[in-house]
């Protein structure tokens, strides 16, 4: 969804008089057009593909809506073109309701100095923007080149945004990119956001065997 798109739209509606003659604004109409966008994404049913490699795969549609819907507002928090998706996103939480949706806060964590070291600053930051317009991150992903995010960065971090340690995920460089979902399970991200959502599905564990297909991804990551 582009603001394009969004901005078509509502004119769109007041050319054909939706609107009542009423001004056009950002919120509510702009904002209620984003929303309504988000809801009804979260409602189409999920592809999947049956069949392997051998065999002439196959799409079908699932007749269930998802249980999930990933939103990425893209950009960088505070800028004046995404305004309008982060007060949708505001209100779109507080529509649905604080069980069935939260937030997760992608930030980079700048390795500077020799020797390297970790600054929080610019995160500590943006986590206090997003706090002043309303969003409160409930988890923190954090980038960074050196490699896994050490434990003071970590301790500093939850200390200023009050997101406790264990939501705060290391997502480092790394040399292939199927090693970053192995990271997210390795650090119990599944399991948390299941809890924080309320779903009816057990939590992930990277020493459960059971977990789907663990073995075979791995062997494909490390070839």
């Amino acid at each position: 969804l582009t603001t394009g798109k969004v901005y078509q739209l509502v004119i769109e509606r007041e050319r054909k008089g939706d609107y009542l003659g009423k001004t056009v604004q950002v919120v509510p109409h702009i904002v209620d057009v984003i929303q309504e966008w988000v809801l009804d994404v979260a409602k189409v049913p999920v592809k999947t593909t049956n069949g392997d490699d051998n065999t002439q795969q196959q799409q079908q549609t699932s007749p269930l809506p998802p249980e999930i819907c990933i939103v990425e507002l893209g950009g960088t928090l505070g800028d004046i073109e995404s305004m309008p998706f982060v007060e949708a996103l505001r209100q779109l939480q507080e529509r649905v309701g604080y069980k069935q949706m939260c937030f997760v806060h992608v930030s980079l964590i700048p390795v500077l100095g020799s020797p390297p070291e970790q600054k929080t600053k610019p995160t500590q930051h943006s986590v206090k923007q997003m706090r002043q317009l309303g969003l409160t991150p409930d988890f923190l992903c954090c980038r960074n080149s050196l490699g896994e995010l050490d434990l003071g960065a970590k301790e500093k971090l939850s200390g200023f945004t009050s997101v406790p340690m264990e939501r705060i995920v290391s997502l480092h460089d790394v040399s292939n990119i199927y090693h970053v979902p192995l990271m997210l399970l390795e650090q119990n991200f599944p399991a948390m956001l299941v809890e924080r959502l309320r779903l009816n599905v057990k939590g992930l564990d990277v020493t459960d065997d059971r977990v789907p297909e663990k073995e075979r991804i791995m062997r494909h990551v490390r070839e």
